[in-house]
């Protein structure tokens, strides 16, 4: 199951790192458990498959996550 349209996550500042807005979008409780998403290759960033927790994110990108109940798209907002 795929989302029908990105989710917005604001942040304040960009850039913002891939685990801190992972957490921001309540996707992970930490951002330290992201490791566990990206090691399952579940983290995509405008497509593109992601391995790095530390990735700068800016306003516009897409981050998709493969979940268990599906996918879910956020765009940097």
């Amino acid at each position: 199951m795929t989302s029908e349209a990105n989710e917005p996550v604001e942040i304040r500042a960009e850039p913002i790192r891939l685990g801190q807005f992972l957490k921001l979008a309540g996707i992970v409780d930490s951002g330290s458990d992201t490791r566990f998403l990206l090691d399952d290759g579940a983290v995509t960033v405008g497509g593109e498959p992601e391995a790095r927790r530390g990735r700068q994110l800016v306003r516009g990108d897409v981050v998709t996550v493969s979940l268990p109940a599906g996918e879910r798209a956020f765009v940097v907002a």
